[in-house]
């Protein structure tokens, strides 16, 4: 499985920025995919996630309301449009994919995702 994400950038706060993630390697509507940040110092972090057959998708409370999660199955590519963006969240954005559908509680768990792109960088300023 490949991922490659893109869509980062440099944005004042109030602004909206759209990452993608294209995902290839295996067939795509078997994988359950998330979106997890890094930002400078700190440990990765979960964003949003969805999981195969299921029709609801997981935000870390950070970014409810503000952030939300697509999925592309035509063109194996999931998405994370981010709206009224903050200083704090300023990162390292990643896509995370993983076949088997892992158990809700676990998807905020960078350990639960088997694969990952290599990350875009997403730069809010004050």
């Amino acid at each position: 499985v490949q991922l490659q994400a893109s869509g980062g950038g440099l944005v004042q706060a109030g602004g909206s920025l759209r990452l993608s993630c294209a995902a290839s390697g295996r067939t795509f509507s078997l994988f359950n995919m998330a979106w997890f940040r890094q930002a400078p110092g700190k440990e990765r972090e979960f964003v949003a996630a969805v999981r195969q057959g299921d029709t609801n998708i997981y935000y870390a409370d950070s970014v409810k309301g503000r952030f939300t999660f697509s999925r592309d199955m035509a063109k194996n590519t999931v998405h994370l449009q981010m709206d009224s963006l903050k200083p704090e969240d300023t990162a390292v954005y990643y896509c995370a994919a993983k076949v088997n559908r892992p158990i809700s509680s676990a998807i905020g768990s960078a350990d639960t995702w088997a694969y990952w792109g290599q990350g875009t960088l997403v730069t809010v300023s004050s």
